[in-house]
């Protein structure tokens, strides 16, 4: 049974998220903002969280004047998902982290090897 919580605490869930990052990580990230969005994309009921845009590595000397890379996290589909608060912690976390990780150039595949998948 999918969880209910109103868009208000799971933002604050992912606020939170975010705050448990290391604060040297969160220094190195440049030009991106993360946002909460109800519904994915048409055609990807599950997809909790994506990253948009350029990853640090892939920046070159051309890189500049481009509007901020997205993070964005997906509530319904988490909340869906998840059987108590507990678990939405849980999953927000990993897919904030995950989707940080691909800001830094880093892919599924590894993330998987690292146990965020």
């Amino acid at each position: 049974m999918a969880v209910e919580m109103t868009r208000a605490r799971f933002e604050e869930l992912v606020a939170e998220a975010l705050d448990n990052v290391p604060a040297d990580l969160l220094g190195l990230m440049n030009n991106v903002v993360v946002l909460v969005e109800d519904r994915p994309p048409p055609g990807e009921p599950d997809l909790l969280g994506i990253y948009e845009g350029h990853a640090l590595p892939d920046r070159g000397w051309d890189y500049g004047g481009v509007l901020p890379d997205r993070i964005t996290i997906y509530r319904l589909p988490t909340l869906a998902m998840c059987q108590d608060e507990e678990e939405v912690i849980e999953e927000v976390t990993i897919t904030v982290v995950h989707e940080i990780a691909h800001h830094f150039g880093i892919d599924d595949a590894r993330l998987h090897e690292l146990g965020w998948g």
